[in-house]
């Protein structure tokens, strides 16, 4: 995490010194796939409880860090893409445990890192996988609000909905390599629709109005599908994009305004399960929720929108110190918490105490 922030601030011209040769060319993956992927790989190895499952994680990690290295570029993207494919034979062991559609849609967002991973290896410029990339990482955390949404969902149709919209949305994305002027505005309007089916289902409408944690989570969730919708604009108004103000403002509206969030209103339910390490709610919690997305606007609505030269690295910078100021407060209220003790994962009931039908 930290080596990709430490990236994407010498990619907007903060001035550091360059770690490696490679670094800020990999920032991405170095996020989506050493971070992000390497976090939930490692959450559904736990949850599966089998030793192969934790090649993921391991795989991912390690070859994020390899591509930093004087080692042929090839050897991180293999251990990526070995990475990728072991955690989608994680969520096949899933679906044979408990088939869901909540786990459909995260597999399909695995095939689309798999793929993003695949075409990486053959010399794709990242720019371009930045699609599938954002469908990999949406569809996994779409799938993890349908599995809670369930308990307030009646029927069938919503989820059929949501399966449907995420199969177009990873077609839509693989096209995005071959046919961008069509499949990027198609995956810009399917991103708007997938933000109204959240908007509409998602436990968070109704957890807004209660108080404490659960507060916290829906604050952080309908904050994050905001800037999901501006990528969704983005895309489908101006359509593929590989450099330029209009590429930098969806790309961070998606990676930083919706995941990030996303990975900040669930670390207090879904870290317990990994570390073995209750982490209690406090209000201090906020504090660098708020930073990232005022570091996001600065960076969009300054940098990106009115083209003020600083406006980039000091909104980057902010977002950047808002990550690991989150990761610092996690640390802190853990440690003032009490003693470290083994809590389970948490069910859907736990985050929506009384729900209504």
């Amino acid at each position: 995490m930290l080596l990709g922030l430490y990236a994407g601030l010498l990619l907007i011209g903060v001035p550091l010194p360059a770690l490696t040769a490679r670094l800020a060319e990999v920032h991405a993956p170095l996020l989506v796939f050493g971070f992000v992927g390497g976090l939930v790989s490692l959450e559904r190895a736990v949850a599966l409880r089998a030793g192969w499952a934790y090649a993921a994680p391991i795989l991912l990690v390690l070859g994020a860090l390899a591509t930093l290295t004087p080692a042929p570029a090839l050897v991180g993207t293999l251990a990526i893409l070995l990475g990728m494919l072991v955690h989608l034979g994680q969520y096949l062991a899933i679906w044979r445990r408990q088939p869901m559609t909540a786990t459909s849609v995260q597999a399909l967002g695995v095939v689309a890192g798999v793929a993003a991973a695949l075409v990486w290896t053959a010399g794709v410029g990242v720019a371009r996988l930045v699609p599938l990339l954002a469908v990999f990482l949406i569809l996994t955390i779409a799938g993890e609000r349908l599995e809670l949404a369930r308990v307030a969902i009646r029927g069938i149709l919503p989820e059929r909905l949501l399966f449907a919209a995420s199969v177009a949305l990873v077609v839509a994305a693989l096209l995005g390599l071959t046919a961008p002027a069509v499949a990027i505005p198609v995956a810009g309007l399917l991103l708007i629709a997938l933000v109204a089916w959240l908007l509409r289902y998602d436990i968070a409408r109704v957890t807004v109005r209660r108080a404490g944690l659960p507060r916290y989570v829906a604050v952080c969730l309908l904050t994050g599908y905001g800037w999901l919708l501006v990528a969704g604009a983005g895309w489908l108004i101006g359509g593929p994009q590989t450099a330029g103000a209009l590429y930098d403002a969806t790309t961070h509206a998606v990676f930083l305004g919706f995941v990030m969030t996303m990975i900040m209103a669930h670390a207090p339910l879904i870290l317990p399960a990994v570390l073995q390490l209750r982490i209690p709610y406090h209000p201090a919690l906020y504090v660098p929720v708020a930073l990232l997305h005022f570091g996001l606007l600065i960076r969009l609505l300054g940098g990106d929108a009115w083209g003020l030269v600083l406006a980039l690295p000091i909104g980057g910078a902010i977002s950047a110190a808002a990550i690991v100021l989150f990761a610092a407060t996690a640390a802190t209220l853990t440690i003032r918490g009490r003693r470290p003790r083994a809590t389970p994962r948490p069910t859907p009931d736990e985050e929506s105490v009384d729900v209504p039908a």
